[in-house]
């Protein structure tokens, strides 16, 4: 499995939120790859409790408990991917809304180590298409990956506010 995918984040450093583009394959259902191509290249690959961060020649990697919103992804990926709520349920209380044309899961995680970083994760779609994610953390701005349709639709989109409403569904301006 693969989607593109396109990736807002905020930072009081930058005059406007930096654009990432790539795409998330996952080739095993233990393993999630995300490959950024713009604005710069960087292959990340999430495997066997550990994340390898490789840019040019060099990688590095490191435990997943150091980064547990990593290893949240990593788990809510392969669960909603399989279809399997008890075991998305092990690692978040889960709550939906909407209907099938346009649907919202609200993910709380119930680990602590997770739980201290990220208040929650909202996924929204349409149908059996996952559209976005946005990760809430306990401090900052939400940061949103928009994926398949939504991440295709913010082709040439560049506001903040416009991706915003691709990510919760609605057409940007």
């Amino acid at each position: 499995m693969r989607t593109p995918f396109v990736e807002l984040r905020g930072s009081r450093l930058l005059k406007a939120p930096l654009r990432i583009e790539g795409e998330y394959q996952r080739p095993a259902d233990d393993v999630l790859v995300r490959q950024v191509r713009v604005p710069y290249v960087e292959t990340s690959t999430i495997r066997g409790g550990g994340v390898t961060i490789a840019r040019g020649a060099a990688s590095k990697t490191y435990p997943l408990d150091r980064a547990p919103e990593l290893a949240g992804l990593q788990s809510s990926f392969g669960a909603l991917l399989s279809g399997d709520r008890a075991l998305l349920e092990n690692h978040f209380r889960v709550e939906s809304a909407g209907s099938r044309e346009r649907w919202t899961l609200r993910l709380v995680p119930r680990e602590k180590a997770m739980a201290t970083r990220v208040r929650e994760l909202v996924l929204h779609g349409r149908g059996a298409e996952l559209r976005c994610i946005e990760t809430c953390p306990v401090k900052g701005d939400a940061q949103r990956t928009l994926l398949a349709g939504a991440a295709q639709a913010a082709a040439g989109v560049r506001e903040a506010a416009a991706l915003a409403a691709l990510c919760a569904g609605t057409p940007a301006r």
